[in-house]
């Protein structure tokens, strides 16, 4: 296969059309996904759907990743299994279990122990370090049976690792009876169906936005041609060590922050469904057209992954021309079953939501 380099990327001559499809339920929902390489050389997104993290919480995760593939496979990998791990979730303070997890990503993949956890995630070694590529350096003692909690420090020959160059971005949807939790940190978005409005339920996390500038700024960064010391275009994402190396600065105040925004929903009878995606697809179509195209393939097809594949199908573009089209694509779609009634009105949270096309996109 020909690979061609243009100014947005890597491209192949022809794109992957293959797709890794899902679906899954349970009591309270049903859910479909579908991922797909398109036109990029390499696949680098990632993702998690859990029908049942515990007995009563649902977890789904969209994770696109940049400069590598491993940033977004850790976190597929981990994100999850730390939500459960930290000490808020077991008082039912899910917001900040899992605003402490994103954190904890960055933290886990530094030392020894994280430079061996990417590495054999698959990225050629070289992109971390300067050891000869292939080369894996492993404790003695087996740690297959450490919980994740015994993330301890290892001795080795990598135990200044920083932590990885390469980064993704992060986008999750907890669901616990009538509460919907969302977390995001980058440009990978959530969006709600409310009686076939569509209602952003994340914010993409562009260096152009004031705050974000603001904070690029003060911790000692710039932007230019709209890209984070002219190079990331996200302003929030896990990994992208090399733009969080102040050590006067916490972790929600570096260049590039891993803090999600939290955006905590109770769901009422009006909420159809909700769909978790990276900017492969919001680049070609928006919140509103996306639920519109979803309402309308549901009248015909009862199989959620279809739908998604249809939706995959339809963004990827006929050339690399334009480069709208051109990314890896991920979709989750989370339909909720009618256990709420169809008389309940939005909380007085969810009444201040605004359109997504009102918007700016």
């Amino acid at each position: 296969m020909i690979i061609s380099q243009l100014q947005m990327g890597i491209y192949l001559s022809t794109p992957k059309t293959e797709k890794f499809s899902e679906d899954g339920n349970n009591n309270r929902l049903r859910f479909g996904l579908s991922s797909m390489q398109g036109w990029r050389a390499t696949m680098e997104d990632a993702h998690a759907a859990l029908t049942d993290l515990d007995d009563s919480t649902s977890f789904f995760g969209v994770y696109d990743g940049h400069g590598g593939k491993v940033v977004a496979k850790f976190c597929a990998k981990y994100l999850h299994q730390q939500v459960l791990k930290q000490e808020a979730y077991s008082s039912c303070d899910i917001g900040t279990s899992v605003q402490k997890s994103f954190f904890r990503m960055d933290e886990m993949m530094r030392g020894q122990r994280g430079w061996r956890e990417l590495a054999v995630m698959g990225d050629k070694m070289n992109k971390f370090t300067g050891m000869i590529e292939g080369l894996i350096w492993s404790p003695k003692s087996g740690d297959k049976s450490k919980q994740v909690d015994d993330w301890a420090f290892e001795e080795g020959p990598h135990s200044d690792f920083p932590g990885p160059t390469s980064g993704c971005t992060a986008c999750v949807a907890i669901i616990r009876e009538n509460q919907l939790i969302v977390a995001n940190a980058g440009d990978s978005r959530c969006v709600i169906s409310r009686n076939g409005q569509a209602y952003n339920l994340s914010r993409d996390h562009k260096p152009d936005l004031e705050a974000e500038r603001d904070r690029i700024l003060k911790a000692g960064g710039f932007i230019h041609a709209g890209r984070v010391n002219g190079s990331l275009n996200l302003a929030r994402a896990i990994g992208d060590m090399e733009f969080k190396q102040n050590k006067f600065l916490p972790p929600e105040k570096q260049i590039v922050t891993p803090s999600p925004d939290i955006n905590i929903v109770e769901l009422c009878g009006d909420d159809e469904f909700i769909v978790l995606a990276c900017d492969g697809i919001w680049d070609c179509m928006s919140s509103q057209q996306l639920v519109d195209f979803i309402r309308e393939q549901l009248k015909s097809e009862t199989k959620l992954s279809a739908v998604c594949e249809k939706v995959l199908d339809r963004c990827l573009a006929p050339s690399t021309a334009g480069g709208e089209g051109c990314d890896n694509m991920t979709m989750i779609l989370v339909q909720f079953e009618k256990a709420t009634s169809s008389d309940d009105k939005p909380s007085a949270s969810d009444s201040e939501f605004k359109p997504a096309e009102s918007e700016s996109q």
